[in-house]
């Protein structure tokens, strides 16, 4: 990204940052990092704070109607520091993403209501600039797209995600934070929304769907396609299917 200018309230001759990820694409576990560069303005100013922060869009707060972005994860540079008039500043930064990152991507397209970016924020005489936005796609990991194209394959529609504070029922999480992936379900359902969490850790996922008993997924039976198939679908009619009790 090019080049912006900082806190117009500075004048024509306000500082500018430039955010560089060394890829927009990453998958949870991975390390996302990238080169923040500040370029002094035409005098002196004194940065008082100078962070980087990845960012989620989460569902909306109780009462409001839009969703909001929130910042999982923080790296502040040192500061205060004095940037001189048309010096440049160039800082390193780097985010190991957590296994239980939300998703944005799966099945190689984008998934409906997800957003993650890194925000760069600088304070100056006390007023504070929130700089670009730098989007970053999430993928999913092998294991959550094994299950996806299952669910595919067994005619569940995934139609959006959305992030929620707090924990997963019926599942073991490290983040308090989780990811709400909603499908539709299929006519012989005779329901409408399947709310599904897929928590991963290092050697297996939890396929938590519609808050009922969780299924403990290893990763040697997720690349097994017609045993993970077979598993989810018998998982599924047990719990959700016309003639069983309402999950």
């Amino acid at each position: 990204m090019a080049f912006r200018k900082l806190l117009s309230s500075l004048g024509i001759n306000a500082p500018e940052v430039q955010t560089v990820l060394d890829s927009h694409i990453a998958r949870p576990g991975e390390q996302l990092t990238a080169t923040v560069a500040v370029r002094g303005g035409g005098a002196d100013v004194e940065v008082e704070k100078f962070t980087v922060e990845l960012i989620v869009r989460f569902e909306a707060r109780d009462g409001q109607e839009e969703k909001y972005l929130n910042a999982i994860a923080t790296h502040a540079f040192e500061a205060p520091f004095t940037l001189r008039a048309g010096e440049t500043r160039t800082e390193k930064v780097a985010f190991d993403l957590p296994l239980e990152m939300p998703l944005t991507h799966a099945l190689g397209r984008e998934i409906r209501g997800t957003y993650s970016a890194l925000r760069t924020e600088l304070a100056i005489d006390k007023s504070v600039d929130k700089g670009d936005l730098d989007p970053v796609e999430i993928h999913a990991l092998p294991a959550q797209d094994a299950v996806l194209k299952v669910m595919e394959e067994l005619g569940f529609v995934l139609d959006e995600a959305e992030v929620k504070p707090g924990k997963a029922r019926t599942t073991v999480q490290a983040a308090d934070w989780w990811q709400e992936i909603e499908l539709k379900f299929p006519a012989e359902y005779e329901r409408d929304t399947l709310e599904l969490a897929l928590i991963a850790r290092e050697s297996e996922l939890d396929f938590n769907a519609g808050g009922a008993e969780r299924l403990t997924l290893p990763n040697a039976l997720t690349a097994d396609h017609a045993a993970l198939k077979a598993r989810i679908d018998a998982h599924l009619r047990e719990r959700f299917s016309a003639g069983a009790k309402l999950g």
